[in-house]
């Protein structure tokens, strides 16, 4: 193993004891003692699965996880673990990978946006890697990081959900200028890099040395010819860069990978897309390495999250109500959870909407469903976490569940006023377990043949054997 993560940093489970028992188990221990403190649950063998199918299905990508989307520690060492690269946003997210001894060769500044003191502490911890899409990005680290090598962004085309204000890049035509500055400011373009941006999606980024290219198509832009065509742009930037004496030898395809499959495009059906594109413009032995920056497809579906309800209000539905009841007889309630908007449920303001709850105790089939509201902590009437849900009528201290919440929950909810960080439980698998030893090529310990023979391989880990050669993610010409 590399030593980033081990048997300490996580719950060891037997297959077939899924994430949702152990949060059932720690909510029977809450209940009892009172605590409506929120929490998550992790299953990291759901993200050692997701990183089998990524090799499998993109096998000449290479992954570099966004920090922003997911910035738990466990999240972390185990993509570190099995080899990923890390785009980070700010020095604090360097730091953190960093710090538990991922090289700078694994990590870029992915920001299109840049504090000149975070670029300073980037060029002293070695990180060389950035991002830029205008003079202004240009000349701030021309000035305070003169090893940086940089990646051009160019806006792709918007798709309709994105906000025009909110997308970055430059455009196709002021590349040329913008490279030409760069020459006039001795500043190393390693790359270019094709983006779709909003606030609500993951930041565009690239890799290193040479020549780079990056594009991101963003949570709302899973169309797989979108994909196809900023392959094909990309194409256009690299003769671009050619001419002007660039040296081009990496490609950034970007993120927007679905983290769930109840999506118009299954993540297999973009990765065909995107290998039949890469054939056409980036074929094989053409000396172009090519990555992607996947972020919620490696963690969204991990994660399950339980949160308390604090309060409720009962708001009288004010309509006439139908089969001859009184107005006012109708009731829908307002109910106010330990977590909200300013905390973990965040990831609906960056993310899009929130999931559909769960309830943790069962209601009887005859209960009527109410119309309802869920909310944060009292004190913030902005804090609406979602409108229109239909659930039975809940109590204070009943807990309420959430799948598929690990992508864009965790990473900002510290900086929120008021709601403390959840406290998340990790668990993997021994079968997991046993196939990231294998993924690195060391056979897992020797246990009994009784043992062996008794665990069955579950949907996803066939494909082990197949990989069991450890990929090297560190682009050759980094430095």
């Amino acid at each position: 193993m590399n030593g980033y993560l081990s048997e300490s940093n996580f719950m060891m489970v037997e297959e077939g004891f899924t994430s949702r028992d152990l949060l059932e188990s720690t909510l029977v221990e809450l209940c009892r003692t009172g605590d409506q403190q929120a929490f998550f649950v992790a299953d990291l063998g759901d993200i050692v699965k997701k990183h089998l199918r990524f090799l499998k299905a993109l096998p000449r990508v290479k992954p570099y996880f966004p920090v922003k989307c997911n910035s738990s520690g466990g999240v972390i060492r185990l993509l570190a673990e099995l080899g990923a690269g890390f785009a980070c946003a700010n020095k604090t997210e360097i730091a953190e990978v960093q710090s538990i001894g991922v090289p700078a060769d694994k990590i870029f500044y992915s920001s299109p946006c840049k504090q000149i003191a975070h670029i300073k502490y980037a060029a002293s911890h070695g990180v060389q890697l950035m991002t830029f899409d205008n003079e202004v990005e240009l000349s701030k680290v021309a000035r305070s990081h003169p090893q940086a090598r940089m990646l051009l962004g160019i806006a792709a085309d918007s798709s309709p959900s994105a906000h025009p204000s909110m997308t970055f890049g430059a455009t196709l035509k002021s590349c040329r200028r913008l490279l030409e500055s760069a020459k006039e400011q001795d500043v190393e373009v390693v790359g270019i890099s094709h983006v779709t941006l909003s606030a609500t999606m993951e930041w565009a980024a690239l890799l290193n040395r040479d020549c780079a290219l990056s594009f991101h198509l963003g949570r709302h832009s899973l169309e797989p010819q979108l994909f196809a065509q900023a392959v094909a742009e990309a194409q256009l930037a690299f003769d671009m860069g050619t001419e002007l004496g660039y040296r081009m030898h990496l490609l950034d395809i970007g993120g927007g990978f679905p983290g769930t499959e109840d999506t118009r495009a299954q993540f297999e059906e973009i990765a065909a897309v995107i290998n039949s594109a890469l054939d056409m413009y980036f074929p094989e032995g053409c000396g172009v390495e090519i990555i992607a920056t996947p972020g919620r497809y490696y963690v969204t579906s991990a994660f399950t999250f339980a949160a308390s309800i604090t309060s409720k209000e009962d708001v009288p539905m004010e309509q006439p109500g139908s089969d001859g009841e009184e107005p006012g007889s109708k009731r829908s309630f307002v109910y106010h959870l330990s977590n909200g908007i300013y905390g973990t449920f965040s990831c609906v303001l960056f993310d899009g909407p929130c999931p559909k709850p769960l309830l943790h105790k069962k209601s009887c089939p005859e209960q009527i469903l109410c119309s309802s509201s869920l909310r944060g902590p009292l004190g913030h009437a902005e804090d609406q976490i979602t409108d229109d849900v239909e659930l039975p009528e809940l109590q204070d201290g009943d807990w309420l569940i959430f799948q598929d919440m690990g992508a864009y929950s965790i990473a900002t909810s510290s900086l929120c006023g008021g709601c403390p960080q959840p406290h998340v439980t990790y668990a993997m698998s021994r079968l997991a377990w046993k196939a990231l030893q294998l993924l690195q090529g060391k056979p897992p310990p020797a246990e009994d043949d009784h043992e062996s023979a008794c665990t069955p391989l579950s949907c996803g880990w066939e494909m082990v054997e197949s990989l069991c050669v450890p990929p090297v993610f560190t682009p050759a010409g980094i430095i």
